[in-house]
């Protein structure tokens, strides 16, 4: 069975190990120690340590019978190994899970709040817990205990217990082991059965802050930060927070009051901008009604246009569909290299614009689509010119046909 030093000392980042075990398969190599440093892979949660044998990148550690297996891409010699691991990702690793049992005891504390799954992340860590709902004050309440526990410095203690012992402890959840149950205990406030890496006193976790909740599988998960990861996010945001009251010539605290008058301002202009973009399309939509060819009850309007929005065009085209009966509308756009076109109708006008699409397809390399009412694509700018002509002769032969009739 592999010693765990990571139980005894977590803090411990490099020592020598004997090879009690080594295999060879599928290009890997496998290798058991009589004793190792590194925490094995999502074991109760939380991510495996980064790090390296005899300078050999450690793909992955398991657990397998109460011995850790290590697998390295190359083979290493001897029966002698230098192990190392990543300090830095082990203390953020201890950081995070000590951060875990302690909002964990304060949800249940405070709130009620049973922890039945969490996650430590690469970014963010979480807790799922057995409430409905919670409040900015609620939370704020237990973001406030955390770090006053925090600052209390408590005391984290790790020791093994039986059956009997663990029913005279208030632990918050039953141990998922029935013999060599691990506890780990926050100075008498909480009380967990887990067998990660921890920090020895909670004034190592610096800071703790719960960045966001949401309801989660009929649940509340809550995500947090703590130690150097709440650091870091509070020193990105307190650059932000200046850079952006440099940019107001505000003070950092009146940041809001000056966001809130610029994004009322810039819902004014908008409906503002809204209002006479409405007027120009209604005095255009006149314009071009007005002077469109006449073909007998029916008015046909046919433009080209350089360097034109297709998105402002297809809304005068839909204004004057709206708006004015019997009106056949055929637009294009040159824009630096490519040609668009709309083609739409009045409702009142019995024909089928995607007849029409079909027939410039047949004669023409196009791409787009629509309906019995309006039709668009693209097409190249050498082309656009005799697609539009093309949609003219085609419409004017329909409407031609419905006179007859």
């Amino acid at each position: 069975m592999t010693r765990k030093l990571y139980w005894e000392n977590p803090y411990l980042h490099e020592t020598e190990s004997s090879i009690t075990k080594k295999e060879r398969k599928n290009g890997k190599t496998y290798i058991t120690l009589d004793k190792t440093i590194f925490y094995p892979d999502m074991s109760g949660g939380q991510p495996g340590d980064i790090g390296s044998i005899n300078d050999e990148m450690v793909i992955e550690t398991v657990e397998e019978n109460g011995n850790l297996i290590h697998a390295l891409k190359s083979d290493i010699s001897g029966s002698k190994v230098r192990l190392s691991i990543d300090s830095a990702h082990r203390f953020d690793m201890m950081q995070q899970h000590s951060g875990q049992h302690l909002l964990s005891g304060v949800l249940y504390t405070l709130l009620g709040g049973e922890t039945i799954s969490f996650h430590l992340g690469k970014e963010y860590s979480s807790v799922d817990v057995t409430l409905s709902d919670m409040s900015d004050e609620e939370a704020s309440n237990a973001e406030a205990l955390c770090n006053k526990i925090i600052q209390s410095n408590f005391q984290l203690k790790s020791y093994f217990v039986d059956q009997e012992k663990i029913k005279l402890l208030p632990v918050r959840k039953a141990p998922s082991v029935a013999h060599n149950i691990r506890m780990v205990e926050i100075d008498g406030f909480d009380y967990s059965a887990c067998g990660g890496t921890h920090v020895n006193h909670t004034g190592e976790l610096g800071l703790l802050k719960i960045t966001k909740w949401e309801h989660y599988k009929g649940n509340l998960r809550i995500q947090f930060l703590a130690g150097q990861r709440a650091f870091l996010d509070y020193n990105s945001k307190f650059k932000s927070v200046r850079s952006i009251a440099g940019m107001l010539s505000s003070s950092d605290d009146g940041i809001e009051i000056k966001v809130e008058k610029l994004i009322s301002e810039k819902s004014d202009l908008e409906k503002e901008s809204r209002s006479r973009k409405d007027e120009l399309i209604t005095m255009k939509s006149s314009s071009l009604v007005s002077e469109s060819e006449k073909f007998g009850d029916n008015r046909i309007i046919k433009r080209l246009y350089e360097q034109y929005d297709f998105k402002e065009l297809s809304q005068l085209g839909s204004h004057i569909s709206n708006n004015y009966q019997r009106v056949i509308q055929i637009y294009g756009i040159s824009n630096e290299g490519l040609g668009q076109f709309i083609i739409s109708k009045s409702k009142d006008i019995n024909m089928d614009l995607g007849e029409i699409y079909k027939q410039l397809s047949s004669e023409f390399r196009l791409k787009g689509g629509g309906n019995p009412n309006t039709v668009q694509g693209s097409v190249t700018t050498g082309n656009l010119n005799s697609v539009l002509d093309r949609s003219m002769e085609l419409i004017v032969q329909m409407l031609e046909t419905e006179i007859k009739e």
